[in-house]
């Protein structure tokens, strides 16, 4: 691992219900050893069935992934936010981290599993530019 990936990598939304959930299941899977990922929400809710559903058709397990705040993550741990937001506020992480921002549509909106899907293949895109190395590898 080089000095410059993150150890521990938070992606950030709204709800922590869909993008900040498929992005926390795909990272996990795809980022080097060592590096810990986590997800949470400035409102936080019930991780969506459909993020569940369209991340099981790529073999991995989210069910057991809850919401989480902002105020549950311990900020003195975190390297490296990426935020999710497009067309809502996104939430506020405090301190000195280096930041992504990732404008994702909400695919709760639609609610269709196409727009899960359409976002879980961006994350997935993103992340494999973040860690070249890294592809999905089912739990």
């Amino acid at each position: 691992m080089s000095p410059l990936e993150p150890l521990h990598v938070l992606f950030l939304c709204v709800q922590n219900s869909a993008r900040s959930q498929m992005a926390e299941g795909l990272a996990r899977a795809m980022a080097p050893a060592g590096v810990r990922v986590s997800s949470a929400g400035s409102a936080p809710a019930q991780v969506r069935p459909q993020a569940v559903a369209v991340l099981a058709e790529l073999g991995l397990d989210i069910s057991a992934q809850r919401s989480k705040a902002v105020a549950e993550i311990d900020t003195e741990t975190v390297d490296l936010v990426i935020t999710l937001c497009a067309e809502e506020v996104c939430p506020v992480f405090p301190g000195p981290v280096r930041r992504l921002h990732w404008p994702l549509p909400d695919p709760a909106r639609e609610g269709s599993l196409e727009a899960f899907r359409a976002v879980r293949d961006e994350i997935r895109r993103r992340l494999k530019e973040l860690w070249p190395s890294g592809d999905v590898q089912p739990q």
